[in-house]
């Protein structure tokens, strides 16, 4: 029988009482403390006084539809450039879509995308999104108010305020800020965004896709601004047969880098974000719905949804009325906007987090079958992309254990042998660690758990 204690009095395999080391990090703590509700908020009514969002609606007006809306936020992007020295490539990204179910006729879906530059990876992405446009219950009627003040303004806002903060940074790799079009007539503009980024070779390391970060009241009568939810599959979707017998008989169904980018979210919540404890959901999206990490999962790109906890069924895609005494709609009063602050912190500690470590280890392998210890090796990181490093760290954690349980640091090597250690008891993963303790997400041996050279 495993003997079972709290994470901090783990009985180590090594014999020793263990904890997963970190270094604390002040300029987290500060970022975390940035971030303004108040600046949420007058983005959520801002984007809420547009009218109507749906990528099919105006484009023309300066006051309603999605061109004045994507015009305004590629506008606050600018300034927010301009306050930071131009660090920010801010630009329209869009593609004609026609002939599809819910866009029939040729249209333009328009995302609005800024770029924070790294200093010594700038090949290296990590990313946030939101989703601009917003619908009623009919999801091709363009033309009736559509707030979608949760769904997803909420989301664009944090987009906007993780800019606002982080652009007073530099980073070692590149962050995206996104606000994407065309997702609730078939994630268009994460399609467009996540081809462009493979066609131009983007090593793009995380998606963090917001979408619904605001909504504290579910419809199963819970209210809650304590919890999040980060939603992440498993296998990655371009497996190939190979990888998949190899998967087989190695592990890595629940360590796709997916996973552990949401492990890696899930404890920036712990150790940065006060009162907010989030839940690791293992699956793609929510039952048999959808959201704007998908295209990029659908490339093989890590990427997650994170999102509140309890949904509230009546302000999600519906028209706005009043029947049977049910007030439904998607308007600003179903937005919590601490709450709204509090997910969009945790975003931008953990993109900032993953900007300043070292570029998450390539090519990690594993071997010790038929022996007492496990030995990993892993491709040496670049010097010049990772001036930074100062080294490696070896996670391990039952293969029944949600988190990683236990760590050692072993330097600026790219192998290392667990003595004592039986590879058939655990899952391990390796993550590089920068001078000032900054750390990549954690890496799973083999192509199951890559997160790319």
């Amino acid at each position: 029988m495993r003997l079972c204690l709290p994470l901090g009095l783990l009985l180590s395999p090594l014999g020793l009482s263990a904890e997963l080391e970190f270094t604390d990090q002040a300029k987290l703590h500060d970022i975390q403390a940035k971030i303004s509700a108040e600046n949420i908020e007058k983005d959520i009514r801002k984007l809420v006084g547009f009218g109507t969002r749906h990528t099919l609606s105006e484009t023309k007006s300066d006051t309603r539809g999605i061109g004045a809306a994507r015009r305004w936020i590629k506008s606050e992007f600018e300034e927010i450039s301009k306050a930071c020295g131009g660090c920010l490539t801010v630009y329209f990204q869009s593609r004609i879509i026609e002939g599809e179910k819910r866009i029939p006729d040729a249209t333009e879906v328009v995302s609005v995308i800024a770029i924070q530059t790294g200093t010594t990876d700038p090949n290296r992405y990590v990313m946030m999104s939101g989703d601009i446009d917003s619908r009623v219950s009919d999801v091709m009627n363009f033309v009736d108010d559509s707030p979608g003040a949760n769904d997803n303004a909420s989301g664009v806002a944090g987009v906007l305020e993780t800019a606002r903060v982080l652009s007073q940074y530099e980073f070692n790799g590149s962050i995206v800020y996104a606000a994407l079009s065309g997702e609730e007539q078939g994630l268009f503009g994460g399609k467009i965004l996540a081809e462009n980024a493979q066609k131009d070779g983007w090593r793009l390391k995380a998606v963090l896709n917001n979408d619904m970060i605001g909504n504290i009241s579910g419809s199963n009568g819970v209210t809650d601004n304590t919890t999040a939810r980060i939603f992440a599959e498993g296998t990655r979707y371009t497996e190939t047969n190979k990888e998949k017998t190899t998967r087989r008989y190695t592990g890595g169904e629940v360590d796709s880098p997916s996973r552990n980018l949401a492990r890696y979210i899930d404890l920036m919540a712990d150790r940065y974000i006060p009162n907010l404890d989030t839940m690791v959901i293992y699956r793609l999206d929510r039952f048999r719905r959808g959201g704007h990490h998908r295209p990029f999962n659908d490339l093989g790109y890590p990427g997650v949804r994170i999102m509140e906890t309890n949904e509230h069924y009546d302000r999600q895609h519906q028209d706005l009325k009043i029947a049977n005494g049910v007030t439904y709609g998607d308007t600003i009063d179903g937005v919590d906007f601490d709450y709204a602050a509090k997910l969009t912190s945790l975003n931008a500690v953990s993109l900032a987090g993953m900007a300043w470590a070292p570029s998450p280890p390539a090519q990690v392998n594993i071997g010790g079958a038929v022996q007492p210890s496990t030995s990993l090796g892993w491709q040496a990181l670049d010097k010049t992309q990772n001036s930074q490093l100062a080294g490696y760290k070896i996670y391990w954690r039952y293969t029944d254990a949600p988190q990683w349980q236990f760590s050692k640091y072993v330097g600026n090597v790219n192998e290392y042998t667990l003595e004592n250690v039986v590879i058939d008891n655990y899952f391990f993963g390796v993550a590089s660690v920068s001078k000032d303790g900054f750390e990549s997400p954690v890496v799973f041996p083999g192509p199951a758990g890559a997160f790319g050279e």
